[in-house]
């Protein structure tokens, strides 16, 4: 077998079984021996990854820039008049800059690769007879796959059998309307490929129904593999956040730029050369443009994004930690979210009323059946063994002992099943073996319950488990130690309730004969007049860290309400032990809101949501209008999901959540973020990290702005009073792309300041730019433009040299900086209390951009081309004094701030 033109393999133009000849597999599977040969042989089941560009492509891209631009013209003017220290110097400093920007840029793009191999895709097989999850690259031809509704199928497959299967293939066709596929068709060789219903093709998503189906093509053999580069090679788009902030660089350049031309104008008719005038306005500009902003921030949220991984938390999208600040609302599944997704039937409630208690935790089989806390009467163990034998005929899950430890996979419902007909001496694989499979309705959360038709001798027997409600409908009779009886629904009812009132999550099981004519395909009209065996009640105990995580959230001014298919009293009595809720007035049911829908009456619903902490019987498409309706109420909302009928309200949320264990790959694939643990905590902890990330990006957009707009400030004061300019343009480019230039990267590695859960959400509407920054910015400026003045002009008043009294000012504001960095560290704490040693690089960047200056006085070769001198100690330490006083504005405007806000 192989895959070379003179011997092309059309498996949808041959029957199931003779593809199955021919890729000498069966359905059982491979052995792991012959996965190991054929992996050596085809390979890896991967798509080609898209080029990154390599550092040199960085580094080039450094230099497209319009500043660069104005900078290049400087030091080809400089190199026009013979000033080649200032031409060389200008070159040294573009290419610092540069190497500083790739290495930057480059360990971003690393990092963000890195974080998508975190996602590795999970495939389904049957190997040995044994059904288990692997890697999806690890699939080799001849290998059996299974698919169920939210898969995103891993290869091209040859179904050998169908469950009202229905594929996305817009990927491929662009045909958005999904295709119903039958395995039992035998097709052309020349037909089309998007013709091919018996086929599933890489990339292409499960949209309903279940499927088996056969590795035919792995890697760049498939479909999608043939059309990878121009399929995949989608336009990367830039975050909103990143967008916004490149608008406002960009409004702040043309201010900026307006300002420095009309300073370089002033400097020309005071006597100024040309050339240096040019010098002056390209070395302004670079000072009062934070063109590097973008950058700074990317790599902020880049370093968000990697602590967010330390937390079970996955940001598949910078946006993503922007919009974690924003969250107001989250709409949070039950089941394994904010309880530990070990499910267990402690429960058996008989049609006749008689309750069973069943030992036993978790997916060991270990435990039995008790009656009052004693022995089970021998005359209903019929009825258990009936009831135990429908929960595993109508199971998909799986529950073995591998390597003498027991193991189990699938939905949790399914395998607490498995485990409770284990306890009463019932194997799966060995009662579908006596019972055969005729015909199935696999789960499907809109439908609440599954079915599995199976033939037991001459007769089709229909076993059923699902939503009680729904399941006691399809019966005209029950069993009971004495047979079979006339049912009584009213007392079922109650005992339904009475259960879910203790916090069981209650399902029902039935079964019964069923006849189907010449043709006919087993649904749901044929499920009626059958038997009801009894209620299980299943209990899945609370994550301890759930309750904490919620008063978390409470503290932070975020609201949580929980979203669940459970009956109400189940979800309510789940809602009271996490501190959500107290009365059935706080839970809202899905059929509350179905008839709000026949009103058309949106109001009323956003009305009803308003209030709910609880949503129970709820459907895939209810939540998504929840979702809708706390948007309409104004809410940020963050919304969990796991199926791939979530994926509408994943996408409509502000910040869509998908379970990493649990989860399907519609739903990962259509959030923003996923949760690897599964856990609510862990939500939690990525809003918290959110904040600290967008805090950190105001930190550096203040550190840039605030001594960009001081040295404007300084040279509008110094040009207007009719003094020399107070620095030189190469002093200028020292000043902000080296000494400034070490630090500003700094701040976005500072950690939490501790109070992130404790503040309130801000404002989704609310620009970076707000009231508090403008304030800081302004005052910021101000200080150090007007000290820097006095301090130039005291200089030349004092009977300094103009180059004395630069050296001075350039030494100020580089102490200025050096102390602005710590100011940026928060915008309500006082240095004082903010203790350095918790962000131990932007310390070490603070003492490397002083000593890098103070350097440069003693190096003679770069003190000429700076203009810079030795200081005297008495001089250090004046300037020293007289840069504090930023520091003590800093801590008197957050101190009037936090007496403002007590007032």
């Amino acid at each position: 077998m192989n895959y070379d033109t003179n011997n092309q393999i059309y498996p949808y133009a041959a029957s199931t079984e003779a593809v199955l000849a021919e890729f000498a597999t069966s359905r059982h599977g491979l052995s792991s021996e012959e996965v190991n040969n054929r992996l050596a042989q085809y390979g890896y089941n991967e798509l080609p990854r898209p080029h990154l560009p390599g550092p040199i492509v960085i580094f080039f891209k450094q230099f497209i820039n319009p500043l660069i631009y104005i900078l290049l013209a400087a030091a080809i003017a400089s190199l026009a008049i013979a000033e080649y220290s200032d031409a060389f110097f200008i070159i040294i400093v573009l290419l610092m800059n540069s190497i500083i920007g790739t290495v930057q840029e480059y360990s971003a793009q690393k990092s963000a690769a890195a974080l998508q191999q975190l996602v590795t895709p999970r495939a389904k097989v049957t190997r040995e007879q044994e059904a288990y999850e692997v890697d999806a690259n690890t699939l080799v031809p001849g290998d059996i796959v299974l698919l169920e509704s939210g898969d995103r199928i891993p290869a091209d497959l040859r179904l050998l059998e169908s469950h009202n299967l229905q594929v996305d293939e817009s990927l491929l066709t662009g045909e958005s309307i999904p295709v119903t596929k039958d395995h039992k068709l035998v097709l052309p060789k020349d037909i089309p490929t998007a013709d091919r219903i018996n086929m599933a093709y890489t990339g292409t998503l499960v949209t309903t129904g279940r499927a088996v189906g056969l590795v035919s093509h792995t890697g760049t053999r498939t479909q999608l593999g043939q059309i990878a580069e121009t399929v995949l090679a989608r336009r990367k788009v830039k975050p909103p956040l990143l967008i916004r902030m490149e608008r406002f660089t960009f409004r702040i350049a043309l201010l900026m730029g307006v300002v420095t031309l009309l300073l370089g104008i002033i400097a020309l008719l005071q006597g100024m050369g040309w050339v240096q005038m040019i010098l002056v306005v390209a070395a302004l500009a670079v000072a009062a443009i934070p063109e590097g902003l973008p950058v700074a921030m990317t790599i902020a949220l880049s370093i968000a994004m990697r602590r967010m991984v330390k937390r079970n938390v996955i940001a598949r999208r910078l946006v993503t930690v922007e919009a974690l600040g924003s969250c107001t609302f989250i709409a949070t599944d039950k089941t394994g979210t904010l309880t530990v997704n070990e499910l267990t039937v402690k429960q058996m409630a008989l049609a006749d009323g008689q309750v069973l208690d069943i030992t036993g935790e978790g997916t060991v089989p270990q435990g039995i059946y008790l009656r009052n806390g004693g022995p089970v009467d021998p005359a209903i163990q019929p009825v258990i063994t009936r009831a135990a034998t429908t929960a595993v005929l109508t199971n998909e899950g799986f529950l073995g002992r591998r390597n003498g430890v027991w193991t189990s996979h699938g939905d949790a419902v399914d395998v607490a099943f498995l485990v409770m007909a284990r306890k009463t001496g019932l194997v799966r694989q060995e009662m579908m073996s006596h019972y055969p499979e005729v015909a199935a309705i696999p789960y499907e959360s809109q439908q609440v319950f599954s079915a599995s038709l199976n033939r037991e001798g001459n007769r089709t027997i229909a076993h059923v488990k699902g939503a009680f409600e729904h399941v006691l409908m399809m019966c005209d009779r029950m069993l009971t130690a004495d047979g079979e009886q006339a049912i009584n629904r009213d007392n079922i009812m109650q005992q339904a309730k009475e259960m879910a009132d203790q916090g069981y999550r209650v399902l029902a099981l039935a079964d019964g004969p069923i006849s189907l004519q010449a043709g006919q395909s087993f649904s749901e009209e044929h499920l009626y007049g059958l038997c009801f065996l009894g209620l299980a009640g299943m209990i899945d105990p609370l994550r301890k860290e759930a309750i904490e995580a919620i008063q978390s959230c409470r503290g932070a001014g975020i609201s949580v309400a929980m979203v669940t298919g459970d009956h109400p009293n189940t979800a309510l009595a789940i809602a009271r032990q996490l501190g959500m809720a107290e009365s059935l007035d706080e839970v809202v049911t899905g059929q509350d809101i179905n008839h709000l829908l026949k009103q058309d009456d949106e109001q009323a619903l956003d009305r009803l949501v308003q209030g709910a902490k609880v949503f129970a019987r709820v459907e895939p498409r209810h939540k998504l209008l929840i979702v809708q309706s706390l948007q309409r109420l104004g809410h940020f909302v963050a919304v969990t999901g796991d199926g791939a009928n979530d994926a509408p309200a994943l996408r409509a949320s502000h910040v869509g959540v998908a379970m990493g264990q649990k989860g399907t790959d519609v739903a990962r694939e259509t959030s923003d973020m996923i949760i690897t643990d599964d856990n609510f905590a862990s939500i939690v902890s990525g809003i918290e990290e959110g904040r600290i990330a967008y805090a950190n990006v105001r930190k550096v957009i203040f550190l840039l702005l605030s001594t960009g707009v001081g040295e404007i400030v300084l040279f509008i004061l110094a040009l207007f009073s009719g003094y020399p300019i107070p620095l030189t343009a190469v002093q200028l480019l020292w000043l902000n792309l080296v000494t400034n230039g070490i630090q500003d990267v700094a701040l976005a590695f500072e950690p939490g300041e501790g109070d992130e859960l404790r503040q309130r959400p801000r404002p989704p509407r609310e620009p970076i730019f707000n009231r508090v920054m403008i304030e800081r910015v302004v005052t910021s400026a101000l200080v150090i433009g007007i000290i820097a003045y006095v301090t130039f002009t005291s200089s030349l008043a004092n009977g300094h040299t103009i180059d004395q009294a630069r050296n001075n000012v350039l030494l100020l504001m580089v102490l200025f900086e050096n102390i602005q960095a710590f100011n940026s560290r928060s915008e309500q704490r006082s240095v004082f209390v903010h203790s350095p040693l918790q962000n131990l690089f932007l310390a070490i960047s603070v003492m490397a951009a002083l000593l890098l200056h103070i350097s440069a006085m003693y190096i003679p070769v770069l003190s000429d081309v700076l203009g810079v001198q030795v200081v005297s100690l008495d001089t250090g330490a004046v300037l020293l004094l007289t840069a504090t006083s930023l520091l003590w504005l800093s801590e008197g405007y957050k101190l009037w701030k936090k007496r403002l806000v007590a007032f």
